[in-house]
């Protein structure tokens, strides 16, 4: 399972200070990963998914047989995740957001999913299936953010990254989502399953129909009467 946003974010949050402190300059490789675990005092998998993430921020990048080398000290997109804005957003402002993105980016993946990232994908819902029966309230979020950044990941688009990392810190101020109601949990999950679905059978509009249900759903949840454009939504 991957290790949970909160957790990424920090990793990134702590490589991307010491590299601003000078400690690793442009064109510099980074230490090998055991040791660079080590120096941080983090798991090598939390490791390898922070530069999965200053990778496609353009902070870092694998060479092939050589290691990870940075590249940018700041990027724009960097500047976007210390955003102190994330930290005051509403609810309806991340929901809203939500509404906006995900369903685009299910309805992209539905057209390029390739069978292992499929298998990624529906690993993931294993996951939150167990978190599920397990009534486990902590191993469900973890799995849905999972879930989540996941398909963000499978766009290899860099802005999309770097949105859904301020959507993450803001959904994370909320205690309200965070921990989630056990009467709704199987919701959830069906709802997961119909997104997953949707993209097994490369069905791009029923995936991002899906998905437009699930955070509509998300916002009743939350007794949020969420706004959405006249006629673009289901009951």
């Amino acid at each position: 399972m991957f290790s949970s946003s909160k957790l990424i974010n920090s990793v990134v949050q702590k490589l991307l200070e010491t590299i601003e402190q000078g400690r690793w300059t442009t064109g510099q490789m980074l230490p090998g990963q055991r040791e660079l675990a080590e120096q941080l005092e983090i798991s090598r998998p939390s490791l390898r998914e922070a530069i999965i993430v200053l990778e496609t921020l353009g902070v870092l990048r694998s060479l092939p047989g050589k290691g990870v080398v940075v590249l940018e000290r700041d990027t724009p997109a960097l500047r976007d995740l210390r955003n102190p804005a994330v930290t005051t957003a509403s609810l309806e402002n991340v929901l809203q957001l939500r509404y906006a993105l995900e369903p685009f980016i299910a309805g992209l993946i539905a057209q390029t999913i390739n069978s292992d990232e499929l298998g990624q994908l529906r690993l993931l819902l294993l996951d939150l299936r167990e978190a599920v029966e397990d009534e486990r309230t902590d191993a469900l979020v973890e799995a849905y953010n999972a879930f989540h950044r996941k398909l963000v990941a499978l766009t290899s688009n860099p802005i999309f990254l770097s949105v859904s990392q301020q959507i993450s810190g803001a959904l994370e101020q909320s205690d309200h989502l965070i921990q989630r109601n056990e009467a709704h949990a199987e919701d959830i999950l069906k709802e997961h399953e119909a997104i997953v679905r949707a993209i097994r059978q490369h069905n791009s509009e029923a995936a991002s129909l899906a998905m437009r249900q699930h955070i509509v759903n998300e916002g009743m949840r939350l007794n949020i009467g969420l706004r959405v454009p006249e006629g673009d939504l289901i009951t």
